[in-house]
């Protein structure tokens, strides 16, 4: 049975805590930076620090965790920061598979898109409240 977490508690928020400091030093670690989108990155960081509370390891929340001989295991074996993003995402296509860790090109790029997105949002929402 997975252990129940609640998200309130001392105990979560100060692995929470924890889970962004980690998540700053992957950056740093690798030249990364998170993506410009928060939305991901906060419910990344959140899923990493849920798996570190309940498998003891910061499992891709992007993958399932199975028991295994008594022992927990995801899938591919993706353990934060995974050597598939590492390898291959991140070079190939600018972004981890979760999305949190990106190259600077990537952000940059993306950030633009969500800036011009936004632009549309708050335009649409301005015809909208004229009628």
């Amino acid at each position: 049975m997975i252990k129940k977490i609640d998200v309130n508690s001392d105990e979560f928020i100060a692995e929470l805590e924890k889970t962004q400091k980690f998540t700053k030093k992957v950056c740093e670690n690798f030249n990364l930076v998170f993506n410009p989108d928060d939305e991901i990155n906060e419910s990344v960081t959140f899923g990493l620090a849920r798996n570190k509370m309940i498998y003891g390891k910061r499992f891709c929340p992007c993958f399932m965790a199975e028991e295994v001989d008594g022992k927990f295991k995801s899938t591919d074996d993706r353990i934060c920061p995974c050597k598939p993003a590492i390898e291959k995402e991140i070079p190939q296509e600018g972004k981890c598979h979760c999305g949190i860790f990106c190259t600077p090109e990537y952000a940059k790029a993306n950030a633009i898109e969500i800036e011009a997105a936004m632009k549309i949002i708050a335009a649409q929402q301005e015809v909208w409240d004229w009628k």
